[in-house]
């Protein structure tokens, strides 16, 4: 983060770690595979948990969508995570992977979540038959509007627990709002 992608030195990195050169490369490989992971880890947590039940009625999906959007809202807000947007809108041109990983191991798999979450909920009859990415890009834009533009400029600051809940519950009736049935059919 302090020197850049491009600049950052596997050997720098593994003193920094205290480990070889040789251990470095042993254990996670060259410097996009170790972002990679590190995006990947963070990836996975941009779901509801496994055991998280298919919503069956208006109200369990819209608790549904509000623990996601929490999530989403939590993890995004993350020091580290905004640290490697920003790593790679400043590193695009020169290190185009990492735009590359951060879509495919993050925004990929947020994304496959809120699918499957709307998926479920439409074989359910709880919402109506529209265009799957348009439901996906409608949540996100309910969800954040243009703050976390403004976040990764640091103009804004991230948002504190409760101002969390508050936009996810505002997220998923606004969601439900516009795609939802009144009641199951």
């Amino acid at each position: 983060m302090e020197r850049g992608f491009a600049n950052a030195t596997t050997l720098e990195i593994a003193t920094r770690a205290r480990v070889s050169k040789r251990e470095l490369y042993a254990l996670v490989g060259n410097k996009e595979q170790m972002l990679a992971t590190c995006i990947a880890a963070r990836g996975d947590r941009m779901r509801l948990p496994e055991d998280f039940p298919e919503p069956t009625d208006r109200a369990s999906l819209e608790i549904a969508l509000r623990r996601y959007g929490e999530t989403m809202l939590r993890e995004l807000s993350n020091p580290g995570v905004i640290a490697v947007m920003r790593l790679g809108i400043g590193e695009a041109k020169r290190s185009p992977g990492i735009g590359k990983s951060l879509d495919a191991k993050g925004r990929a798999q947020a994304r496959a979540a809120l699918e499957g979450l709307l998926r479920s909920a439409q074989a359910a009859r709880l919402l109506a038959a529209a265009d799957m990415e348009e439901m996906v890009f409608d949540f996100y834009g309910l969800l954040w509007g243009m703050r976390l533009t403004w976040i990764l400029l640091g103009v804004d600051k991230v948002p504190a627990p409760k101002e969390i809940e508050r936009r996810a519950a505002q997220a998923a009736a606004r969601f439900l709002s516009i795609y939802g049935f009144s009641e199951k059919k």
